[in-house]
């Protein structure tokens, strides 16, 4: 069974101002989406899993339908503040998405395979979905055992505002052993620095870092469950709080519930957080495009990768 690969494109991107996920990048005005899921089919990956909200539905499968050929599979999940387990509520005045941790659950009764997590705005790379589907291949779909694809933070950071990232620990044989979400990471002369509470705490710029690409086995979603639950006794009342990934998995690692191996992959990341960011992100397409990695015209033909 071919692994899936699941996009995360429930956000509406608030700092970007707008539907991030479907604003063309290449030079065919392809959106970042579609070259992960063009290298994704080409490593191996069977099928397309797009979370999304039904708030966005409409506008989101107008664009991208359109552009992926018809034979790519294809299915949808739907990530809304109401999907809870029982016994919990949606506070008054909620508005804002409980987090990945939640985004990532609600593919539960779609995905039976292994499969692949990512963020719908985020320009992976083709080796990153390559190093993914091995992993995934020789998975027990019953197992706990998990990976990440890890990237250096300083080439993850925006010049044009500060960005959340994953910082990751790991032991002699590349198994993680700590990560946490941190928030307002920002560049610096020497490096990085993210803001904790008021004050404003040094980082190298080197730090292994999470960007959302994960690798999981059906054997998440009981977990993923468990943590959303003892997420929501804990803050299930408050307005803006988040169940995050990186600190779910984390949570695991700690405890023992799961091993996450961290693989690593060539090739260069591209992100667009604010709306400054996209020319670099179009100058980079560009750049692999004129060499030869992607075609000036993704879907040439209805032939899908793979």
């Amino acid at each position: 069974m071919k692994p899936d690969l699941v996009i995360m494109a429930a956000g509406m991107g608030s700092r970007y101002g707008g539907l991030k996920q479907i604003d063309p990048v290449g030079p065919s005005g392809e959106l970042i989406i579609e070259y992960s899921i063009r290298d994704a089919l080409a490593a191996g990956f069977g099928r397309v899993v797009f979370i999304i909200r039904k708030s966005i539905e409409a506008d989101f499968k107008e664009v991208v339908e359109s552009r992926l050929p018809v034979s790519v599979p294809r299915a949808y999940a739907y990530q809304e503040l109401e999907d809870l387990p029982p016994g919990f509520s949606v506070p008054e005045g909620r508005q804002k998405p409980w987090g990945t941790t939640h985004a990532i659950l609600a593919v539960r009764d779609v995905v039976q395979a292994p499969f692949a997590v990512i963020n719908a705005d985020d320009f992976y790379g083709a080796d990153a979905f390559r190093v993914l589907a091995r992993f995934l291949a020789g998975a027990d779909p019953a197992a706990p055992r998990f990976c990440l694809v890890g990237f250096t933070l300083a080439n993850t950071l925006s010049e044009h505002g500060s960005v959340s990232r994953g910082i990751c620990e790991t032991d002699a044989v590349g198994r993680l052993t700590h990560i946490v979400e941190r928030t307002k990471i920002e560049r610096t002369l020497d490096g990085a620095r993210y803001l904790d509470g008021e004050t404003w705490r040094p980082l190298t710029g080197r730090e292994l870092t999470s960007m959302n690409v994960w690798g999981f086995t059906p054997a998440v979603f009981p977990l993923l469950r468990t943590e959303i639950e003892e997420f929501l006794r804990r803050e299930g009342g408050e307005l803006k709080s988040e169940c995050l990934i990186p600190n779910t998995v984390g949570g695991w690692v700690r405890s023992g519930s799961a091993t996450v191996e961290v693989l690593s992959a060539e090739g260069r990341w591209y992100g667009v957080t604010y709306p400054e960011d996209k020319p670099r992100v179009v100058a980079g397409v560009r750049e692999l495009v004129d060499a030869g990695v992607y075609p000036p015209r993704l879907w040439a033909s209805e032939e899908v990768p793979g």
